[in-house]
């Protein structure tokens, strides 16, 4: 690689080329399709080689994890695998944005039967989806309902010399590797002898997974490529449906058909309201059948010594199939643009021993989050390796898994799903209605799957939390800091103002004119009583910063300041403070003891947040008191870049490194955010994409940070700000990022 500027201070490539004001398909259509500006530099000619970068990461195994896989995919589908490239030994997944099924309502019951529970609101009896006594059926199904589905398997049939299947445990000299500059999964074995290899890819327009194999095994007739089909139902199974989804033992519950479709073969998969289609792309001389009748498993045999197969996954197959090699040629286009286009982090020169394993992490938290949480829908927490929560998506996690994306100066991807507000509004609009509240109250749990599409999935905490809302203004500022102008202003125009309603309305005027929130409110971190909680601190903080970002967006537009909101946001109360550090919500007791649990919510107002309604000197106090009482085992996942977020901004950047290597913030070998949480699975992907927005927020700093906001719309920041990392032991090289709020 180039050599990186050595200076006694950290260093930075700064810079972020500005993106033209634009409509968001034509912004979307125009950085996917061609390389953004080249990247920024620090003054001195000096480069970060990324190329170099990105592939001293490669993923290397010898065998394969029965719990995650390798995957490869675009953000919208994706594909796992285990050792041998394919889902041969291991049946991972084959999971998409798109891909749901919903079993049957409960005999004689309709949606409108579920009534929720009755909780006092400021006075009001107000309905909520907590509960419902008299429709526990209806209360799981709401729950369950939709699911994702797994679309299919596709491994290899490998057959020994005697004529039996092999196991993994029959391969010799087995080694896979995952490019993550191409995007190619690569891997090669030998079973009794006899060399395979194997070339995965997916391509990234299109749902199509291509595989290529070399082997003597292929034209010998005992290797070939089979495709499998599960049932999907959610009843009676844990919410957490993983390492692997779907039933595979229920045959007669659905149907596959294979038909011909001029030269295509096409299976048709059926399952209840459920269908869609597998386009297949095949070998010259290649052949596919039905293996069993009474199964749903299809074989493909080939001729000669190679045995190619392209997989397009649709609701409906139409035109061609791109082959397997177009899929491989795709991917290595695709790629190396990803990763020369927007940010970069190059720590290599670094006296600190960690830096290796903190760049590994950032490296291939980008692959895999542009895997797994690009699609045109929010990704649920485990992505597109397994199910969490039925396979639906969190929208207050949406800030964790995809905020990153604007900081990194990757709006194509990001721009993918920004429309899930507007997609949302109608059944937000109506939800606030139905509690008495103006503007669009945004659901927690949900799906954009037919006539589900942003209803709320019953249950507490999902109907009482309320850290969502303010999300899209905080998008919408982000979006506006990176493109400036009335068309970014215009897009996000209804949104900000029917969240904005929302938010003023759900405040509570008491006699004295003080402005309240809650009860029943349920905070983020999850673990308070919601009907006694009144003025959680995080969402106090989040109110005043929503109501705040909203009012500019009017003076911006050139409109007046809604009245209504200023008397709000002035009259709001103070963030709650005992014994001078922040407490969880007002008049908590035993905080130190019994709340200080799961998320430390205290922190993130300065931290996640700018700082809305803080004071540092007792921001400063309660950062100390956390760290004093908060059970290490009790954090997880996303709990970490928060503390090294407030770390940073309180001036403590040996602390913000520190919580992005704790021990307890786990990625494993293959750099998949493991879970950290005791009963949740692995992968938990807001652990990934909140170390990405902490790393950026470190380097480029935040718009009050020391020395201004470096790389703002393009400008190289001052020489040597990179204001979370620590000045001995760290060379900090980035360009390419963009300043957090």
């Amino acid at each position: 690689m180039t050599d990186q500027p050595h200076v006694s201070r950290r260093t930075f490539v700064g810079g972020v080329a500005a993106l033209t004001s634009a409509t968001l398909m034509s912004r979307v259509l125009q950085a996917e399709s061609a390389a953004a500006a080249e990247p920024g530099t620090d003054g001195t000619g000096t480069r970060i080689d990324r190329h170099a970068l990105v592939s001293r990461h490669r993923v290397v195994r010898h065998s394969s994890d029965l719990d995650l896989p390798v995957q490869v995919g675009n953000g919208r589908f994706a594909f796992g695998a285990d050792v041998t490239g394919l889902q041969t030994f291991v049946p991972f997944n084959t999971l998409s944005d798109w891909g749901w099924h919903a079993d049957a309502l409960p005999a004689g019951k309709e949606i409108a039967d579920y009534r929720g529970t009755v909780w006092d609101t400021y006075g009001r009896d107000v309905s909520y989806w907590t509960d419902d006594d008299n429709e526990p059926e209806l209360h799981n199904w709401l729950r369950e309902n939709p699911h994702r589905a797994n679309l299919g398997r596709i491994g290899m049939r490998l057959l020994k010399a005697d004529g039996t299947e092999a196991t993994e445990s029959d391969l010799t000299d087995t080694v896979q590797e995952l490019d993550p500059w191409t995007g190619i999964l690569r891997s090669a074995f030998r079973l009794e002898g006899h060399r395979v290899t194997v070339e995965t890819a997916c391509h990234p327009g299109q749902d199509v997974m291509g595989v290529r194999i070399e082997s003597a095994l292929v034209r010998l007739g005992r290797l070939s490529v089979f495709l499998d089909f599960p049932y999907a139902t959610a009843a009676g199974r844990n919410k957490f449906e993983a390492p692997y989804v779907g039933l595979w033992d229920r045959p007669e519950l659905h149907t596959t058909v294979l038909r011909r479709r001029g030269r295509t073969p096409v299976v048709t998969h059926t399952m209840d309201a459920t269908r869609y289609e597998v386009g297949l792309a095949l070998s010259p001389g290649a052949r596919v059948s039905r293996s069993d009748p009474g199964r749903h498993r299809y074989e493909v045999m080939g001729q000669g010594d190679q045995l190619d197969v392209a997989a397009l996954f649709a609701s409906e197959v139409r035109g061609a199939v791109p082959r397997a090699g177009e899929v491989v040629r795709q991917s290595e286009t695709w790629w190396p643009r990803f990763w020369r286009t927007g940010g970069a982090v190059d720590l290599s020169a670094s006296e600190d021993p960690r830096w290796r394993e903190l760049e590994r992490r950032i490296v291939l938290s980008q692959y895999h989050l542009a895997v797994n949480d690009a699609g045109n829908d929010p990704a649920q927490e485990s992505g597109l390796v397994n199910n969490g929560w039925y396979g639906k998506f969190h929208m207050e996690m949406y800030w964790w898994h995809a905020f990153q994306y604007a900081l990194w100066n990757r709006w194509p991807l990001l721009d993918r799903g920004t429309d899930i507000y507007e997609r949302f509004l109608p059944t937000a609009r109506r939800l606030a209605t139905s509690q008495g509240f103006r503007g669009a109250r945004w659901p927690k749990m949900t799906t954009t799957y037919g006539d589900a599409i942003g209803r709320e999935s019953p249950g507490t905490p999902t109907c009482l939390l309320i850290w969502q809302q303010p999300h899209p203004l905080f998008l919408a500022e982000l979006d506006h800091q990176a493109h400036p102008g009335r068309s970014t202003l215009l897009k996000w125009r209804e949104v900000v103002h029917e969240s904005a309603e929302f938010i003023a309305s759900f405040a509570h005027r008491e006699e004295s004119g003080r402005y309240v929130i809650g009860p029943p409110i349920m905070c983020c971190n999850e673990r308070n009583p919601p009907a006694q909680t009144l003025n959680p601190a995080f969402e106090l903080s989040y109110w005043r910063f929503g109501l705040r970002i909203a009012q500019e967006w009017r003076e911006r537009l050139g409109m007046a300041r809604e009245p209504y909101w200023d008397e709000v946001l002035d009259g709001l109360a103070p963030l709650p403070v005992e014994d001078g550090v922040y407490v969880l919500y007002e008049g908590v007791t035993d905080m130190w003891t019994e709340y200080n649990t799961n998320h430390p919510d205290p922190v993130a107002p300065f931290g996640m947040l700018p700082g809305d309604g803080v004071d540092v000197e007792t921001m400063r106090a309660t950062t100390q008191k956390v760290r004093e009482t908060w059970p290490v085992a009790d954090l997880y996942s996303w709990d970490f870049p928060l503390l090294a977020m407030n770390a940073a901004r309180l001036g403590d950047p040996d602390s913000a490194v520190e919580y992005l290597l704790h021990e307890r913030f786990g990625f494993t070998g293959t750099g998949l955010p493991a879970s950290g949480k005791s009963g949740v699975p692995s992968p938990y992907f807001p652990a990934a994409g909140g170390l990405l927005y902490a790393v950026a927020m470190m380097c480029a700093g935040w718009r009050d940070s020391p020395g201004g906001p470096a790389g703002e719309r393009g400008r190289p920041g001052p020489r040597g700000v990179a204001p979370g990392f620590p000045d001995q032991g760290w060379t900090v090289c980035w360009e390419g990022l963009t300043p957090a709020l």
